[in-house]
């Protein structure tokens, strides 16, 4: 990679493109998992997404296996892919940059309730 790709983020819409591409070819109800999985694992996201890409890869994967051994996307992951995602991602202990930015909050509310406290 890069450097200029890393620090403009072209390597990222170039990976976005090709996952566009392998997605098109996929039947309706795993294109409909697949926006799914993406809303999902937003979340468990760093600043650019990069740590998502290897994740998504191997979702998108499991997708086109299913769909060639014509397997519904349901059969596959089941009707909790909030689960599956959160199982990716790196299980309920995966954080996200929300539990981080509240994790920062509740550090410095007690610092300051600290402060006035004496």
């Amino acid at each position: 990679m890069k450097f200029w790709d890393t620090i403009t983020g072209s390597d990222l819409t170039r990976e976005w493109k090709a996952f566009e591409v392998r997605v098109g070819a996929l039947p309706a109800d795993h294109r409909a998992a697949w926006e799914q999985i993406t809303g999902h694992l937003s979340s468990y996201s760093d600043f650019t997404g990069r740590n998502l890409m290897p994740i998504l890869d191997g979702a998108l994967g499991l997708l086109e296996e299913t769909a060639a051994d014509a397997q519904s996307a349901r059969e596959v992951l089941g009707d909790d892919i909030e689960g599956f995602c959160a199982a990716l991602a790196g299980g309920e202990r995966g954080r996200g940059y929300r539990d981080r930015w509240r994790q920062q909050l509740n550090r410095n509310v007690a610092r300051k309730l600290k402060q006035l406290g004496g």
